[in-house]
């Protein structure tokens, strides 16, 4: 409520403003058109006596001694009137009232204005001040906003407060990462116990990996079981337009930390600010090296900053100046990778701890299902989860909507308004089903998931498969197999139909990724054991345009020739194997028309009994297909079935 006040005084400035310059035109463009006659004494007494005057209008000035008369004449317009100074003296004032009483005239007198502290402070200072006052505001404006808008080179560090101290109990599934920080909190609890034995703590410890895997949260926890003062700073507060200002906020932010130290400073994203010196095509960055020479100084110069601990965060370690990563400055480099399967399911608890979960959720089954998911990631799906719950109206979160949770999170929501002819779906279902079948058949491919026709973002289905175990290198096996699941669907629509289609496109995308690097970067062809190019290219001229090509015209060609064998011998597995499944294919695709979904267990039940497990109806119907359900609702007289979506058919089927 307070920030829709101020955002509406915001929005009122201006028109205040313009409404007042309104007014000063006016007012000036009124004065404008008045005409004023300047008159002497005797040309005003002259026709005092001749009985011209039609009013007057009397204020003394005490200090020149004169009294100021403005007013009319008899033969004056409406828009003109006359101003005469004259002597100040009681006979003079007894003429003017003796007229007035014999003309009859309108005589208006009064007092002097400058008699008055208060007036005179109005007309004379007030002025002033509001002058003043708007320069001062609109000079806050062009440097800054708020109190601080004249520290452009005060340290924009921010002071962690108590209310959010988190300790290495909110931090799951990093446990060799806080072995590695234990020893700075050992040391900001009792330095002298290291500097006993001559030991040197680390100045700087470094925490790169994946965005969203914690490293943020695990440099808090940190401050907190420390319990010291925690800075915390991101890379691009340090840079602005003007060069050096990133410097002295480096240098204030330092003598703040020596004053409450020991003390930990976090810089977030330090890829802003500490990239390499003298790169890229323009040049080098003065603001931002200038910077740069400033922390490293700081770090690790002639002045001494003792309790101080570093800690940088950053997913770019590559582009960092080598200067930075050197001992003495940040000595200690942690990799905070993405978890492990116990490592997502101790996340898992941490962010299940506020929510209301079904009996039926299994904790550390998803844990098996979301491989490659980081911290980040699994906190959004269970909240994505909760949404979905809440809009469905139930009161715990099922495994229902954490399906549906992270098919949202990989593909997008599920497009089901979409209308789709009967071949297209077929089509799709085939297409699906093959990727299932070679998933099934080959021994070291990944586990089939789940499997749906449901249209999300730009895919008319997916095949959802995960390894049967996390391994941290591939053999050749595996991403052979990985080629073939891959070639499947193209297989599955040529076998069946005779025809190809688009919908294979990511598929081949994928598969010739794999082929180039088996190749190029895995030695795994003909060529023999050698890396014939780079995965990334230099950080500064982009990833693709400065990437390394050692290998001449030749060997290009013999790369394609590799490229190609691998993608024909995977092509051929996948159709022997599609082929000699054609009934698995046919069932699977048969089911998938009916349910458009369909999960590992009733995929492994489908192959082992040849039909789906019988299920209650109640479970069943989310299951089903919109078109299955539509003519249940007919069978029992739902009205108002035909204009339905999933959603509500299935709560009236329910009821």
């Amino acid at each position: 409520m307070n920030v829709n006040k101020k955002v509406v005084k915001k929005g009122l400035l201006p028109y205040v403003f313009l409404l007042l310059v309104m007014l000063g035109v006016i007012y000036f463009v009124s004065v404008a058109n008045q005409k004023v006659n300047i008159l002497t004494y005797d040309e005003f007494m002259s026709n005092l006596e001749d009985k011209e005057v039609n009013s007057i209008e009397v204020t003394p000035r005490d200090r020149a001694k004169v009294y100021e008369i403005t007013g009319t004449l008899d033969n004056y317009a409406k828009n003109e009137s006359f101003f005469v100074r004259i002597p100040l003296s009681d006979q003079v004032m007894k003429k003017l009232v003796e007229a007035s009483e014999r003309d009859n005239f309108e005589f208006v007198s009064n007092s002097d204005p400058e008699s008055s502290t208060v007036l005179l402070i109005l007309v004379n200072i007030l002025p002033i001040v509001i002058l003043a006052v708007f320069a001062f505001w609109f000079l806050s404006k062009q440097m800054g906003s708020g109190k601080n808008s004249f520290d452009f080179g005060k340290s924009k560090a921010k002071l962690s407060s108590e209310k959010n101290k988190v300790t290495f109990k909110d931090v799951a599934g990093l446990n060799e990462e806080k072995e590695e920080v234990k020893e700075l909190i050992d040391f900001l609890k009792n330095p002298k116990k290291f500097q006993k034995l001559g030991a040197r703590i680390p100045k700087g410890v470094l925490l790169y990996g994946p965005p969203g895997t914690g490293k943020t949260l695990l440099a808090r926890a940190v401050a907190g079981e420390a319990n010291v003062p925690f800075y915390y700073i991101s890379g691009s507060d340090f840079v602005e337009l003007f060069v050096g200002v990133g410097a002295s906020r480096v240098r204030d932010m330092f003598q703040q930390a020596k004053r409450t130290a020991p003390c930990l400073i976090f810089i977030d994203e330090i890829d802003a600010v500490g990239r390499q010196r003298g790169t890229g095509i323009g040049g080098g960055h003065d603001e931002r090296e200038q910077t740069l020479n400033q922390l490293l100084t700081e770090m690790d110069g002639f002045g001494e900053n003792e309790g101080i601990i570093i800690i940088a965060a950053t997913n770019r370690p590559d582009v960092l100046d080598p200067a930075l990563l050197r001992p003495g400055r940040f000595d200690r480099q942690v990799t905070v990778n993405l978890p492990d399967v116990k490592g997502r399911e101790e996340i898992l608890k941490v962010h299940a701890r506020n929510k209301v979960l079904a009996e039926g959720v299994n904790i550390p089954a998803l844990a098996k299902r979301t491989p490659g998911y980081s911290g980040a990631d699994l906190e959004n799906l269970l909240n994505e989860a909760a949404l979905l719950a809440v809009r469905r109206n139930k009161e715990s979160i099922t495994m229902s909507e954490i399906d549906e949770a992270s098919d949202r999170v990989l593909m997008g929501p599920a497009k089901t308004s979409t209308k789709r002819s009967e071949s297209d779906r077929k089509l799709v279902a085939y297409h699906e089903s093959g990727h299932a079948v070679v998933g099934i058949k080959l021994k070291g491919a990944s586990d089939v998931q789940k499997v749906t026709i449901i249209p999300r973002g730009s895919a008319g289905g997916y095949n959802m498969m995960i390894p049967s175990e996390e391994k941290i290198c591939k053999t050749k096996t595996d991403l052979l197999e990985e080629i073939t699941g891959l070639l499947a669907g193209r297989v599955s629509e040529e076998v069946v139909f005779g025809e190809v289609t688009t919908g294979a496109q990511n598929d081949f995308e994928k598969a010739t990724k794999i082929a180039r690097a088996m190749v190029t970067e895995y030695g795994m062809s003909d060529l023999g054991p050698m890396q014939l190019e780079e995965r990334e290219g230099s950080a500064f001229l982009g990833r693709d345009y400065a990437k390394s090509r050692n290998f001449s015209n030749e060997v290009a060609h013999e790369i394609d020739q590799e490229m190609r064998k691998i993608i024909d011998k995977c092509y051929d597995e996948a159709t022997k194997i599609i082929k000699e499944n054609r009934d698995l294919l046919d069932l699977l695709a048969n089911t998938l028309l009916e349910y458009e979904t369909l999960t590992k267990e009733q995929i492994d039940y489908l192959v082992e009994n040849g039909k789906m497990p019988n299920e209650d109806e109640e479970t069943s119907y989310e299951k089903m297909s919109v078109t299955k359900l539509k003519q249940i609702a007919k069978e029992k007289g739902i009205k108002g079935y035909s204009k339905m979506n999933k959603a509500e058919l299935v709560k009236e089927l329910e009821k």
